[in-house]
C-alpha cells in the first residue's frame, strides 16, 4: 500500500487523506463535509471510547445523555458562547416534508417551528438548563457527568477524522461549589486525556493553557493537549474548561450553603 501513496513530503495532507481511505478506515459521504467510519475505523473508535470510559468513571464520573436539539433562545442567553459557534451552527426552521405537484419533496411552509432548533455543536446550554433543576442544595454538588454524543460543526474545509461536519466525541459537564474544586477538576481531566493519548494511544503530548484568542467560547481558562504532527504544525488532541460561573449565570443555577 506505501508504493502507492503520495508522500509525506510531496504533499502531507494528500497522504494523511489517502492513508485513511487505503487503510479502510473511513469513507467521504454523499452529505457535504461528512464521513461513513467504516467497520475497522469504528472498531478502533469503541477501543478508545471503552478506556476512556473507563478512566472517566475511575474519577467519578456517570454517563448521561441529553438532546441533539436546543432551542435557540437558550444560546443568546451567553453572549460570548453564541458567538463563538453562531457561524458553525446547523438549524431546523420546519417540522414536516410533504409532496409537490410534481411529486417531488419540499418542506412544507406551514410546518415552520415556533423557535428554531440549533442541531448541537456542544451541550453547554441545554446542560446548565437541566442542572438548573437539579441543584438546590450544596447536597447536591459536586455533579459529574460525562456524555458520548455526536456533534454538528458547520464546518468549511473537513478533513476525515479531523474535523468533519459531524463528529463522535465525549463531553464532560461538572458543577461545582468553588472556584477552586472547578478549576481542579478541570486540571485533572487534562491529566486524564493526558496519559490516555500517551500511554494508551503512544502519542506524545504538551500540556499547557490556551491564549486568549483561542479559548473555548464562554470559558475563563481552556487547559489543552497539543500533539505535534510530521509536517511540523500543532494538533489540538483534548482540551478541558474552566467556565467559571458564565453558565451557572446564564441560566439562574443556584444553591443553598
Amino acid at each position: 500500500m506505501a508504493k502507492k501513496l503520495t508522500t509525506r513530503n510531496e504533499d502531507y495532507s494528500k497522504w494523511y487523506n489517502e492513508l485513511v481511505i487505503k487503510a479502510d478506515l473511513a469513507e467521504n459521504s454523499g452529505i457535504r463535509g461528512c464521513m461513513v467510519i467504516k467497520p475497522y475505523g469504528y472498531a478502533i473508535w469503541e477501543r478508545m471510547q471503552a478506556e476512556l470510559d473507563r478512566m472517566f468513571k475511575e474519577t467519578g464520573h456517570q454517563n448521561a445523555y441529553f438532546p441533539i436539539f436546543i432551542p435557540k433562545s437558550y444560546f443568546s442567553k451567553e453572549a460570548s458562547h453564541v458567538s463563538g459557534f453562531a457561524k458553525e451552527c446547523a438549524v431546523v426552521t420546519h417540522y414536516r416534508l410533504k409532496s409537490d405537484d410534481d411529486g417531488s419533496i419540499v418542506v412544507d411552509p406551514t410546518a415552520k417551528l415556533e423557535e428554531e432548533l440549533i442541531v448541537r455543536p456542544t451541550s453547554e446550554t441545554v446542560i446548565w438548563d437541566t442542572y438548573r433543576k437539579w441543584i438546590q442544595s450544596y447536597r447536591d454538588l459536586p455533579i459529574l457527568i460525562n456524555q458520548w454524543a455526536n456533534v454538528v460543526r458547520w464546518e468549511m474545509r473537513t478533513r476525515l477524522f479531523l474535523r468533519t461536519s459531524e463528529f463522535l466525541w465525549q463531553e464532560g459537564h461538572t458543577a461545582h461549589a468553588t472556584k477552586e474544586e472547578a478549576i481542579k477538576e478541570a486540571e485533572l481531566m487534562l491529566n486524564v486525556y493526558a496519559d490516555f493519548a500517551q500511554n494508551f494511544m503512544a502519542v506524545p503530548v504538551i500540556k499547557g493553557v490556551k491564549t486568549e484568542s483561542e479559548r473555548f467560547a464562554g470559558a475563563v481558562e481552556t487547559y489543552c493537549i497539543e500533539a505535534l504532527m510530521q509536517d511540523g504544525k500543532a494538533l489540538q488532541a483534548g482540551t478541558s474548561h474552566f467556565l467559571g460561573q458564565n453558565f451557572a449565570k446564564a441560566f439562574d443555577v443556584k444553591f443553598a450553603d
